[in-house]
């Protein structure tokens, strides 16, 4: 299975993003990176985080893509941003661990890190992992998934 991964970044997420970008463009896993911004230089190099955190969640929603990695601060606010998107699912991790449940316990679409809560080779190495997972929907979790999903649908 191969992924179509969004990036997007605030201005405090930027370097990780760019290095992340192009981890994810040699990765044989992800077939397309479409990078949402924000770019250096660029008009748009100071962009509010929620701008992009929902543009991600809604490139999944529309099914433009499969998953996103986005970077701030310290992740909370994109994924905040990226969970207003219904049917979407964000989390913020900054171990190996959480990056982990994210997916086999909450089939997150989105993973959200803090460039300045973790190293960059940290950074890196989650979005590895995280690339790894697969949500099985005949797992426990996945009675726990669903009424996430039939709530979003009242």
């Amino acid at each position: 299975m191969t992924y179509r991964i969004a990036v997007g970044c605030d201005d405090a997420g930027l370097d990780y993003k760019e290095q992340l970008a192009r981890d994810l463009r040699a990765d044989p896993r992800v077939s397309e990176v479409l990078d949402l911004g924000v770019h250096r230089g660029a008009e748009d190099e100071h962009r509010p985080y929620p701008e992009i955190g929902l543009a991600a969640g809604e490139a999944i929603r529309a099914g433009t893509v499969d998953r996103a990695v986005l970077v701030c601060g310290t992740g909370i606010g994109m994924a905040l941003s990226a969970n207003k998107v219904p049917g979407v699912r964000a989390a913020t991790a900054h171990d190996s661990f959480s990056a982990e449940r994210s997916v086999l316990s909450n089939n997150c679409q989105v993973l959200a890190l803090g460039q300045r809560v973790v190293g960059l080779e940290l950074a890196r190495r989650l979005v590895r992992e995280w690339l790894g997972y697969v949500f099985d929907d005949r797992s426990p979790s996945a009675a726990k998934v669903q009424l996430l999903n039939d709530y979003e649908r009242c």
